[in-house]
């Protein structure tokens, strides 16, 4: 493909959503929980436990993204939350086994997320020929050991508590343009999320929607590049995409 004919040429850096788009937050919850599950506690429904915690995610973000209050640490919003879900109905019993201690080792299980499978591959394809880096909700030190975790080979990490909000508020965006040092057209937003690509196209930034299956639920199915009269770049289902797109 040549410079001109490629939607990503310019582009100079790739800053990336990462709770969905780079690792499997569903399935790897999942499987910590069922290993930190209390003795007679193998049957709850952890997907359900692990969606309603998520869900809180996105309440509380969204809430201080739009001005509200609540804390920029992604630690602290998910013990938050999970404070929260064990003094609801569905979940009190719970409560009774999961001390202070317990639950602070319940928030580190989202510091290791295992990767896509496409993730650690394609980020250093990318990264040979472009700058690489998170633009996440997470807080620094969860994003430094999900990386370590799950090798992710950033060369800078961006994050809500750094820049001063949670997406899709533009300080997020705007802050990240600006410490790469780039005009926002050769600055590329990379989610699996449409609602962050439409937030970073706002401010002049290039999108990159990747597919994967735990996000978007039906909305991914009618997303559509702009080439075909959509409001993204470009559409992948893996980073390796990405790089092979890249002049």
């Amino acid at each position: 493909m040549s410079s001109d004919s490629s939607p990503l040429s310019g582009v100079e850096a790739y800053v990336f959503d990462v709770f969905g788009t780079v690792v499997d937050w569903y399935g790897s919850v999942i499987r910590a929980l069922e290993k930190a599950a209390p003795a007679g506690y193998a049957n709850e429904d952890w997907g359900a436990f692990t969606k309603e915690w998520r869900r809180g995610y996105g309440e509380y973000t969204r809430r201080v993204a739009n001005g509200g209050q609540g804390s920029n640490n992604a630690d602290v919003m998910h013990r938050e939350i999970l404070d929260g879900m064990l003094t609801s109905e569905r979940w009190k019993h719970l409560a009774l086994v999961w001390d202070d201690a317990k639950r602070e080792e319940l928030v580190q299980l989202w510091h290791k997320l295992d990767g896509w499978p496409d993730s650690t591959e394609g980020l250093r394809a990318i990264k040979q020929k472009a700058i690489i880096g998170t633009l996440s909700n997470g807080n620094v030190r969860l994003l430094v050991d999900m990386a370590k975790y799950a090798d992710l080979p950033w060369d800078v990490i961006f994050s809500g508590e750094l820049l001063g909000s949670y997406k899709p508020n533009p300080k997020t965006y705007l802050g990240a343009i600006h410490h790469l040092d780039v005009p926002p057209e050769k600055c590329a937003m990379v989610a699996a999320h449409i609602y962050d690509l439409r937030a970073a196209a706002s401010h002049g930034m290039k999108t990159v929607y990747v597919r994967r299956p735990t996000e978007d639920a039906d909305l991914k199915a009618h997303v559509k590049s702009k080439h075909d009269g959509g409001d993204v770049d470009v559409i992948v289902d893996s980073f390796k995409e990405i790089a092979a797109l890249i002049p």
